[in-house]
């Protein structure tokens, strides 16, 4: 027996619609932007121009200064937090650790190239 005073919520068909729509393009476009690296053979060319994306994302980093040669501090102006994210961003991109000693090590994206390479043991 329902109650006039309890009754469920139906919200409106196109409403629904419209959330299930939503959540399905939302869904799609984050598949969209997953990384497809696995298939993809990593050499030191791809590390480097992996590299390069991520330090040209990073929005205190001059694009048209960046070379793989350039220091995060003295050419980029970068301080040593910017420099922490960066790294951060490296760890998110090639999914793995960079331990803290390690970091600070890597002060251009040459650098950071040749560390990914020797991690994945790649030569070439």
């Amino acid at each position: 027996m329902d109650s006039p005073c309890v009754q469920q919520y139906q919200p409106p068909r196109s409403a629904s619609l419209g959330t299930t729509c939503s959540l399905w393009h939302l869904t799609f476009e984050i598949a969209s932007q997953t990384r497809q690296y696995a298939d993809e053979k990593l050499t030191k060319d791809a590390i480097r121009d992996r590299v390069l994306k991520v330090c040209k994302a990073y929005d205190k980093v001059t694009a048209d200064k960046l070379t793989v040669d350039s220091h995060f501090i003295n050419d980029l102006g970068l301080d040593s937090l910017d420099h922490v994210e960066v790294i951060m961003a490296m760890e998110d991109e090639f999914g793995f650790e960079i331990p803290d000693g390690d970091a600070e090590k890597l002060l251009r994206p040459a650098d950071i190239v040749q560390y990914v390479a020797d991690k994945e043991d790649i030569y070439e």
